[in-house]
C-alpha cells in the first residue's frame, strides 16, 4: 500500500472528533459532529460517515486506509464494544467496531477514550520517553489511562483503569451517571464543577459574579469569574483540585508513576486548578513518593491525544 493511512476518532460526551492521520502522526484532516444529537447510535454512525467518507476519498480511498481506531468512553478493547457508558446517549451493549465497519468499509478496533489519550500522549506528548505513567482526562467526565512498563493496562476484562469512578467521597456522594454515588468524576469534571458552583450558589449569599449567569452555570462560567476575582468562583476550583490531588495520592500507591499528565478543557484553568492539586496530593501522598511523582499538563491540543492516540491502535 503507497502511503498508508489511518482514521483516529475521540468520542467524548459532548463531541466527537475524527480525522485522517499519516505515518508520521500528522492530523491531514479532521472534523466533528455533537454526540448528544444523535439518540440512536446507527443514526450516529450515519453522520459520522457522512462526514468521514468524502476526507477518505480525498486521500485515495478506503484502499489507501490501514484501519480506524477509536477512542469511547468504556469502549472495549479486546470486544470492540462499547459497554454501559453513563455520559453517552445509547445505553448497554453497543457493537461498535461492527457498526463501523460495516459502514465505513474498514477494520475497526476500540478502545477507552483515556487510553486513547494515553497512547497519544506517550507517542507524542509530554510522556514521551516514559514507561510509567497515568494519563487523567478531564472533560465531561473523568477518564483514565494507565501505563506500567511501557504497557496500557486493560485487565482480564478490557476495562481496567476506571479511576473517575473511585468512590472519592462516600458520606453523601454525589450522584453519578454510573448508578453509584461519590465518584471522583461528578466532583472532577467539568459537569463536577460546575455542580460544586450551584451548589455553593445555592447554600450561601455570599456575592458572586456567578449570580448574574442566566440559565445553567457551566465550567467555562466559573473559570471566567475566578479570573475577574471572584472568591466563590475561586474557592469551586480550591475544592476540586484538592479532591482531584487527593485521589491522585491514592493513584501514586498502586503504580508509583514518573508522572501524572492531566488532559482537557479543565487544565485551562491553569493555576487556578493546578496549585491545589499539587498542594493536595503532595499533602496526602504516602511519604516514600513525596516530591517523585511530576503533575503535568498534556502538550497536545485537546481533540489530538485521543485522536492520534485512537489511530495508532489502527496501524496495528
Amino acid at each position: 500500500m503507497d502511503k498508508p493511512y489511518v482514521v483516529g476518532m475521540d468520542i467524548g460526551g459532548t463531541n466527537s472528533v475524527f480525522g485522517i492521520v499519516d505515518a508520521r502522526g500528522n492530523i491531514l484532516s479532521v472534523d466533528s459532529i455533537k454526540t448528544q444529537a444523535y439518540k440512536e447510535i446507527d443514526e450516529y454512525v450515519n453522520a459520522v460517515a457522512e462526514k468521514l467518507l468524502p476526507m477518505i476519498e480525498e486521500v485515495g480511498g478506503k484502499d489507501k486506509i490501514k484501519g480506524m481506531g477509536i477512542g469511547a468512553p468504556n469502549g472495549n478493547f479486546y470486544t470492540g464494544n462499547i459497554e454501559f457508558a453513563p455520559n453517552l446517549p445509547w445505553k448497554g451493549v453497543i457493537k461498535l467496531s461492527e457498526l463501523f465497519e460495516q459502514r465505513i468499509g474498514v477494520p475497526v478496533t476500540v478502545t477507552n477514550d483515556a487510553n486513547a489519550a494515553a497512547i497519544g500522549e506517550m507517542t507524542y506528548g509530554a510522556a514521551r520517553g516514559m514507561k510509567n505513567f497515568i494519563e487523567i482526562t478531564l472533560g465531561t467526565g473523568v477518564g483514565s489511562g494507565i501505563v506500567i512498563n511501557g504497557q496500557l493496562v486493560y485487565g482480564h476484562d478490557g476495562f481496567a483503569g476506571e479511576l473517575g469512578h473511585v468512590i472519592s467521597r462516600r458520606h453523601n456522594g454525589r450522584q453519578c451517571g454510573c448508578g453509584r454515588c461519590g465518584c471522583l468524576e461528578t466532583y472532577c469534571s467539568a459537569t463536577g464543577v460546575a455542580r460544586t458552583a450551584k451548589e455553593k450558589i445555592d447554600c450561601t449569599s455570599e456575592p458572586s459574579l456567578l449570580r448574574d449567569i442566566e440559565g445553567e452555570i457551566t465550567s467555562k462560567d466559573v473559570y471566567d469569574a475566578a479570573i475577574r476575582g471572584d472568591k466563590v468562583a475561586q474557592e469551586v476550583f480550591t475544592f476540586t483540585g484538592t479532591i482531584l490531588g487527593e485521589a491522585l495520592a491514592d493513584f501514586i500507591a498502586f503504580s508509583a508513576p514518573e508522572a501524572i499528565i492531566l488532559f482537557g478543557g479543565l487544565t485551562k484553568a491553569g493555576d487556578l486548578i493546578m496549585k491545589p492539586t499539587l498542594e493536595a496530593m503532595e499533602a496526602n501522598v504516602l511519604n516514600i513518593w513525596k516530591g517523585k511523582t511530576k503533575l503535568l499538563v498534556s502538550e497536545l491540543k485537546d481533540s489530538d491525544a485521543a485522536v492520534l492516540g485512537a489511530s495508532a491502535l489502527a496501524w496495528g
